[in-house]
């Protein structure tokens, strides 16, 4: 047997629907019946003539659950749905196929439809923090594993977690919870690189720029035209007039800097500057032994510790960095 969540909507304002109407459903209406397409590319085609594709990796993810809700799904199956206005979820079993339902009764809003037997409900406070984790996903259809199935059957069976069970899983909760807590940095560091990768070389300059000014400083861009050793001007004054003056190099290319372009920046530097070079290709290890040896400060910054100056000092950034790289906080529980 296979186990599957369904998200009954937003927050899952849908669940009393589901619980009523003895189903469970997901959007994409406008697709009609999913039973008229017999291959992934015609799914795929409709799906991005409904909705467009201006993200791909949403696209494909959408046609993903599409498919798992169409085909995947068996009866027999184990079906569950959660609210959070009651921090319940609702525990059945698939029976029957995939209905289409027309516009004139649909439930809730959905109109692609699976019957299911509701067995019971269970509070989110009866699972183990494995299984919540688990359990979390934002995803609108996604397979469990047999371990969440297992437990899922537990609680609905009355069979509560063992004393001495309950009491080893708290240290490894914690430290499940610590490595998702991990993992969903890690993940939204790569994506912020990601984001930075695609500006343009000038909006890299801007942002370096915008990063500066978060930090305290008067930054300005340098004024276009050959190559003119310097991209981006800082100071407390905004004039160069007051110490430190920065002056900073940005770099966006693939492929590591090499030592050569550090050592003649080190050669346009001055008594009283100071030296950031930004590449977003990373450095040798020659180019960071030239800045090491310098007589001059000079802070050389590759993508990943730029990614982390951003977070760093993103909530001081001005309406134009914000623009060139929007960003949104995510709450984690403390300790």
């Amino acid at each position: 047997m296979n186990g599957w969540m369904i998200r009954a909507g937003n927050g899952g304002c849908y669940f009393d629907d589901f619980k009523d109407a003895e189903c469970v459903g997901i959007g994409w209406g406008n697709l009609g019946d999913l039973n008229q397409y017999t291959n992934q590319d015609a799914l795929r085609s409709a799906y991005i003539h409904h909705f467009g594709n201006a993200k791909p990796g949403r696209t494909a993810n959408a046609i993903a659950m599409i498919r798992k809700f169409r085909d995947d799904i068996q009866p027999g199956d184990l079906i569950i749905t959660y609210s959070q206005e009651h921090r319940e979820y609702l525990v059945g079993e698939a029976i029957g196929q995939y209905e289409f339902r027309h516009e004139s009764e649909p439930v809730g809003e959905f109109q692609h439809i699976r019957k299911v037997k509701w067995l019971g409900r269970i509070s989110r406070d009866l699972f183990t923090q494995s299984t919540r984790n688990s359990l979390g996903s934002v995803l609108t259809v996604f397979s469990l594993s047999g371990a969440v199935i297992s437990e899922v059957q537990d609680r609905l069976a009355g069979k509560p977690v063992e004393p001495s069970s309950s009491a080893d899983d708290v240290p490894a909760a914690e430290a499940e919870l610590e490595l998702l807590r991990e993992d969903v940095v890690s993940r939204g560091h790569e994506l912020i690189k990601d984001k930075i990768q695609s500006l343009a070389p000038d909006e890299m300059e801007e942002l370096t720029a915008a990063l500066l000014r978060a930090m305290g400083y008067q930054a300005r861009v340098s004024a276009r035209g050959p190559d003119r050793g310097v991209d981006v001007l800082a100071s407390p004054d905004g004039l160069g007039l007051t110490q430190p003056r920065i002056k900073a190099e940005v770099k966006h290319r693939s492929g590591s800097m090499g030592s050569n372009p550090i050592r003649s920046f080190i050669g346009a530097l001055r008594e009283g500057d100071q030296g950031l070079f930004i590449s977003t290709g990373g450095f040798t290890r020659e180019a960071r032994y030239e800045a090491e040896r310098a007589t001059i400060p000079v802070t050389l910054i590759d993508i990943d510790l730029l990614a982390d100056l951003v977070v760093a000092n993103y909530e001081r950034f001005d309406i134009e960095g914000q623009r060139l790289l929007p960003l949104v906080k995510v709450y984690w529980p403390a300790e």
